[in-house]
Protein backbone atom coordinates (compact mmCIF):
# COMPACT_ATOMS: atom_id res chain seq x y z
CA UNK A 1 0.00 0.00 0.00
CA UNK A 2 3.04 2.02 -0.67
CA UNK A 3 1.03 4.43 -3.16
CA UNK A 4 -1.96 4.68 -1.28
CA UNK A 5 0.86 6.12 1.83
CA UNK A 6 2.01 8.53 -0.15
CA UNK A 7 -1.01 9.94 -1.71
CA UNK A 8 -2.38 10.48 1.74
CA UNK A 9 1.36 12.18 2.69
CA UNK A 10 1.13 13.99 0.01
CA UNK A 11 -2.74 15.31 1.13
CA UNK A 12 -0.79 15.98 4.54
CA UNK A 13 2.31 18.06 3.33
CA UNK A 14 0.09 19.83 0.70
CA UNK A 15 -2.65 21.19 3.24
CA UNK A 16 0.40 21.87 5.63
CA UNK A 17 2.04 23.93 3.16
CA UNK A 18 -1.39 25.85 1.87
CA UNK A 19 -1.91 26.65 5.34
CA UNK A 20 1.41 28.17 6.02
CA UNK A 21 1.05 30.30 3.09
CA UNK A 22 -2.57 31.04 4.58
CA UNK A 23 -1.03 33.19 7.31
CA UNK A 24 0.72 35.32 4.63
CA UNK A 25 -1.85 35.88 1.66
CA UNK A 26 -3.89 38.55 2.23
CA UNK A 27 -7.38 38.51 2.27
CA UNK A 28 -7.82 39.29 -2.12
CA UNK A 29 -5.41 36.54 -3.09
CA UNK A 30 -7.22 34.45 -0.43
CA UNK A 31 -10.21 35.37 -2.06
CA UNK A 32 -8.51 34.57 -6.02
CA UNK A 33 -7.82 31.07 -4.76
CA UNK A 34 -10.85 30.24 -3.33
CA UNK A 35 -12.45 31.12 -7.20
CA UNK A 36 -9.11 29.14 -8.40
CA UNK A 37 -9.87 25.87 -6.67
CA UNK A 38 -14.21 26.62 -7.07
CA UNK A 39 -13.34 26.75 -10.68
CA UNK A 40 -11.05 23.72 -10.29
CA UNK A 41 -13.70 21.58 -9.06
CA UNK A 42 -16.26 23.04 -11.56
CA UNK A 43 -14.16 21.79 -14.84
CA UNK A 44 -12.61 19.17 -13.29
CA UNK A 45 -16.24 17.92 -12.50
CA UNK A 46 -17.15 18.50 -15.80
CA UNK A 47 -14.24 16.94 -17.85
CA UNK A 48 -15.16 13.20 -15.97
CA UNK A 49 -18.64 13.84 -16.98
CA UNK A 50 -17.92 14.64 -20.70
CA UNK A 51 -14.98 12.24 -21.34
CA UNK A 52 -16.44 9.14 -19.70
CA UNK A 53 -20.33 9.75 -20.58
CA UNK A 54 -19.72 8.92 -24.38
CA UNK A 55 -18.15 5.76 -23.31
CA UNK A 56 -21.36 4.82 -21.04
CA UNK A 57 -23.08 1.68 -22.28
CA UNK A 58 -25.82 2.35 -19.53
CA UNK A 59 -26.88 6.00 -19.97
CA UNK A 60 -29.86 6.34 -18.26
CA UNK A 61 -27.53 4.80 -14.56
CA UNK A 62 -26.07 8.11 -13.74
CA UNK A 63 -29.41 9.45 -13.76
CA UNK A 64 -30.85 6.55 -11.57
CA UNK A 65 -27.95 7.23 -9.61
CA UNK A 66 -27.97 11.04 -8.92
CA UNK A 67 -31.92 10.87 -8.60
CA UNK A 68 -32.30 8.12 -5.73
CA UNK A 69 -28.60 9.26 -3.92
CA UNK A 70 -30.40 12.42 -3.94
CA UNK A 71 -33.73 11.19 -2.15
CA UNK A 72 -31.77 8.87 0.43
CA UNK A 73 -29.24 11.80 1.19
CA UNK A 74 -32.30 14.22 1.60
CA UNK A 75 -33.97 11.65 3.88
CA UNK A 76 -31.19 10.87 6.05
CA UNK A 77 -30.75 14.86 6.06
CA UNK A 78 -26.78 13.91 5.53
CA UNK A 79 -25.48 17.91 4.80
CA UNK A 80 -27.23 19.19 7.95
CA UNK A 81 -25.32 16.25 9.79
CA UNK A 82 -21.96 16.56 8.03
CA UNK A 83 -22.04 20.70 8.54
CA UNK A 84 -23.22 19.95 12.21
CA UNK A 85 -20.40 18.20 13.01
CA UNK A 86 -17.78 20.03 11.24
CA UNK A 87 -19.36 23.33 12.77
CA UNK A 88 -18.39 22.18 16.60
CA UNK A 89 -14.67 22.84 15.30
CA UNK A 90 -14.91 25.79 12.87
CA UNK A 91 -17.02 28.81 12.28
CA UNK A 92 -15.37 28.77 8.62
CA UNK A 93 -17.02 27.06 4.83
CA UNK A 94 -14.86 24.19 6.34
CA UNK A 95 -17.77 21.54 5.15
CA UNK A 96 -17.69 22.55 1.93
CA UNK A 97 -14.06 22.69 1.70
CA UNK A 98 -13.95 18.87 3.00
CA UNK A 99 -16.86 17.51 1.13
CA UNK A 100 -14.74 19.13 -2.17
CA UNK A 101 -11.71 17.61 -1.32
CA UNK A 102 -12.71 13.93 -0.44
CA UNK A 103 -14.20 14.46 -3.72
CA UNK A 104 -11.60 15.70 -5.36
CA UNK A 105 -8.94 13.09 -3.88
CA UNK A 106 -11.41 10.16 -4.60
CA UNK A 107 -13.19 10.22 -7.83
CA UNK A 108 -11.64 9.99 -11.21
CA UNK A 109 -9.75 7.43 -13.26
CA UNK A 110 -6.72 7.93 -11.32
CA UNK A 111 -8.28 8.03 -8.08
CA UNK A 112 -10.31 4.16 -8.58
CA UNK A 113 -7.69 2.77 -11.01
CA UNK A 114 -4.52 3.59 -9.23
CA UNK A 115 -5.24 1.48 -6.03
CA UNK A 116 -6.52 -1.44 -8.31
CA UNK A 117 -3.83 -1.67 -10.06
CA UNK A 118 -1.37 -1.45 -7.03
CA UNK A 119 -3.84 -4.34 -5.50
CA UNK A 120 -3.97 -6.35 -8.11
CA UNK A 121 -0.88 -5.95 -10.23
CA UNK A 122 1.16 -4.83 -7.43
CA UNK A 123 2.05 -1.63 -9.83
CA UNK A 124 1.43 1.77 -7.73
CA UNK A 125 2.66 4.36 -10.26
CA UNK A 126 -0.84 5.74 -10.87
CA UNK A 127 -0.88 6.22 -7.25
CA UNK A 128 2.36 8.41 -7.71
CA UNK A 129 0.93 10.10 -10.41
CA UNK A 130 -2.41 11.01 -8.80
CA UNK A 131 -0.29 11.89 -5.71
CA UNK A 132 1.27 14.52 -7.05
CA UNK A 133 -1.74 15.80 -8.56
CA UNK A 134 -3.64 15.64 -4.71
CA UNK A 135 -0.29 17.75 -3.31
CA UNK A 136 -1.05 20.99 -5.50
CA UNK A 137 -4.99 20.25 -5.05
CA UNK A 138 -4.00 20.42 -1.01
CA UNK A 139 -2.46 23.44 -1.06
CA UNK A 140 -4.74 25.30 -2.71
CA UNK A 141 -7.35 23.82 -0.14
CA UNK A 142 -5.24 24.32 2.68
CA UNK A 143 -4.93 27.81 2.00
CA UNK A 144 -8.15 28.61 1.19
CA UNK A 145 -9.90 26.54 4.07
CA UNK A 146 -7.11 25.82 6.54
CA UNK A 147 -6.27 23.00 8.38
CA UNK A 148 -9.17 21.47 8.90
CA UNK A 149 -8.65 20.02 5.21
CA UNK A 150 -5.99 17.43 6.91
CA UNK A 151 -9.15 15.60 7.61
CA UNK A 152 -9.85 14.62 3.99
CA UNK A 153 -6.66 12.61 3.91
CA UNK A 154 -7.53 9.49 5.15
CA UNK A 155 -9.20 8.44 1.68
CA UNK A 156 -11.24 6.17 0.14
CA UNK A 157 -8.25 4.60 -1.81
CA UNK A 158 -7.24 2.91 1.19
CA UNK A 159 -10.50 1.37 1.24
CA UNK A 160 -10.65 0.85 -2.67
CA UNK A 161 -7.09 -1.22 -2.48
CA UNK A 162 -8.36 -3.43 0.33
CA UNK A 163 -11.76 -4.62 -1.54
CA UNK A 164 -9.82 -5.04 -4.48
CA UNK A 165 -7.57 -7.50 -2.57
CA UNK A 166 -10.48 -9.54 -2.14
CA UNK A 167 -12.86 -8.88 -4.83
CA UNK A 168 -12.02 -10.08 -8.77
CA UNK A 169 -10.49 -7.40 -10.41
CA UNK A 170 -13.09 -8.33 -13.27
CA UNK A 171 -15.37 -5.90 -11.11
CA UNK A 172 -13.19 -2.79 -11.49
CA UNK A 173 -13.90 -2.87 -15.44
CA UNK A 174 -13.61 -0.35 -17.64
CA UNK A 175 -17.79 0.25 -18.00
CA UNK A 176 -17.83 0.18 -13.90
CA UNK A 177 -15.06 2.96 -13.77
CA UNK A 178 -16.74 5.15 -16.61
CA UNK A 179 -19.94 4.77 -14.94
CA UNK A 180 -18.91 6.13 -11.30
CA UNK A 181 -16.64 8.78 -12.96
CA UNK A 182 -19.82 10.46 -14.48
CA UNK A 183 -21.50 10.33 -11.47
CA UNK A 184 -18.40 11.25 -9.32
CA UNK A 185 -17.90 13.94 -11.74
CA UNK A 186 -21.42 15.50 -11.33
CA UNK A 187 -20.69 15.62 -7.59
CA UNK A 188 -17.22 17.66 -8.03
CA UNK A 189 -19.37 19.96 -10.47
CA UNK A 190 -22.13 20.47 -8.19
CA UNK A 191 -19.52 21.28 -5.42
CA UNK A 192 -18.11 23.81 -7.91
CA UNK A 193 -21.35 25.58 -8.91
CA UNK A 194 -22.34 25.61 -4.63
CA UNK A 195 -18.45 27.37 -3.69
CA UNK A 196 -19.11 29.84 -6.82
CA UNK A 197 -22.47 30.58 -5.23
CA UNK A 198 -23.82 30.13 -8.67
CA UNK A 199 -26.32 28.17 -6.68
CA UNK A 200 -26.67 26.17 -3.37
CA UNK A 201 -26.51 22.58 -3.67
CA UNK A 202 -26.03 20.26 -0.80
CA UNK A 203 -23.30 17.97 -1.92
CA UNK A 204 -23.18 15.32 0.97
CA UNK A 205 -27.12 14.97 0.14
CA UNK A 206 -26.01 13.52 -3.20
CA UNK A 207 -23.22 11.35 -1.89
CA UNK A 208 -25.20 8.02 -1.83
CA UNK A 209 -25.59 8.74 -5.46
CA UNK A 210 -21.67 6.99 -5.53
CA UNK A 211 -23.28 3.68 -4.09
CA UNK A 212 -25.86 2.94 -6.77
CA UNK A 213 -23.24 2.37 -9.45
CA UNK A 214 -21.57 -0.11 -6.92
CA UNK A 215 -24.94 -1.88 -6.00
CA UNK A 216 -25.45 -2.03 -9.74
CA UNK A 217 -22.57 -3.76 -10.87
CA UNK A 218 -22.62 -6.27 -8.35
CA UNK A 219 -26.07 -7.29 -8.77
CA UNK A 220 -25.06 -7.68 -12.55
CA UNK A 221 -22.03 -9.76 -11.17
CA UNK A 222 -24.66 -12.45 -9.34
CA UNK A 223 -27.05 -12.49 -12.56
Amino acid sequence: MIGTYLNTLAILVGTGIGCLLHGGIKPRYQEVLYLAISLAALGIGLENVVNNMQKSHYPALFIVSIAVGAVLGTWGNLDERFNRLVDRHSQSQLGRGLSTGILLYCIGALSIVGPVMAAVKHDPTMLFTNATLDLISSVILGASFGAGMMLAAPKLAGGIYLVAKYLSASFFSASFITEISIVGGLLIAASGISLLKLREIKTVNLLPALLIPVLFFLLKSWV
